[in-house]
């Protein structure tokens, strides 16, 4: 047993490695920037909510919509779909930047919710005491919101962060690179199955990394365990 092992981790171990490195790096440039879209967009949508501090129905209806629809098309459909806008923005199809821009555009929509979510879960005594005292709306979002929400907000990071990882492996189906590309060119194409184990069980650790990682930020950020 051992000794097939260590027969497997020396044909392939070096293209796990690579794999490994190759989703880590996609998971990370994805989030970054799905949060940079995302959350902006999830605080207009809290803010703009009839009971919010800056009631405005246009906006949150608008971006609403947006949302909706972002979230309703398949990861793999709006890839394809994307090929020849990634190819001009991005300059190729394939590999790591060929994956970072749909994946920015499918999990910014999920990042928005996921904020929009967490920030609605703050006091809303709070905001109006903030209210009272004449802060401005930027304070209030700045000082009350994120700062409330942080908790939850991270939690819902690890959700967002694991859905991210889970569409860098789909991403694989069309030459995206990483764990999804190794098990679907190794393991399916060329019919080895040691190969789909092993990235299933490092895709699995990777996902507990990251669950245990956020976890224990939630809880040292938390007041209420304090």
């Amino acid at each position: 047993m051992l000794e097939s092992l260590a027969a497997f981790w020396g044909q392939y171990g070096s293209l796990l490695i690579e794999g490994t490195g190759d989703t880590l790096i996609m998971t990370s440039l994805s989030t970054i920037f799905a949060y940079v879209l995302g959350v902006p967009i999830g605080v207009l949508l809290v803010i703009s909510q009839p009971h919010g501090i800056r009631p405005n129905r246009g906006i949150a209806n608008v971006l609403g919509w947006i949302v909706n629809i972002g979230r309703s098309i398949p990861f793999i459909i709006l890839m394809i779909l994307l090929l020849e806008f990634t190819k001009l923005i991005m300059g190729t199809k394939l590999g790591i930047r060929g994956a970072t821009l749909p994946l920015v555009i499918s999990a910014a929509p999920f990042v928005a919710r996921m904020v929009e979510t967490s920030l609605s879960e703050v006091d809303a005594g709070v905001i109006e005491a903030a209210q009272s005292m004449g802060a401005s709306t930027w304070q209030i979002i700045q000082k009350v919101y994120l700062p409330e929400a942080k908790p939850s907000l991270i939690l819902g990071g690890s959700i967002s962060t694991i859905t991210i990882l889970a569409y860098t492996a789909m991403a694989g189906a069309i030459g995206a690179g990483g764990l999804g590309d190794l098990a679907i060119r190794y393991g399916y194409v060329r019919n080895i199955p040691s190969m789909t184990w092993a990235t299933v069980i490092l895709i699995i650790i990777l996902v507990q990394i990251i669950q245990s990682v956020f976890s224990l930020l939630a809880k040292t950020t938390d007041k209420r365990l304090r």
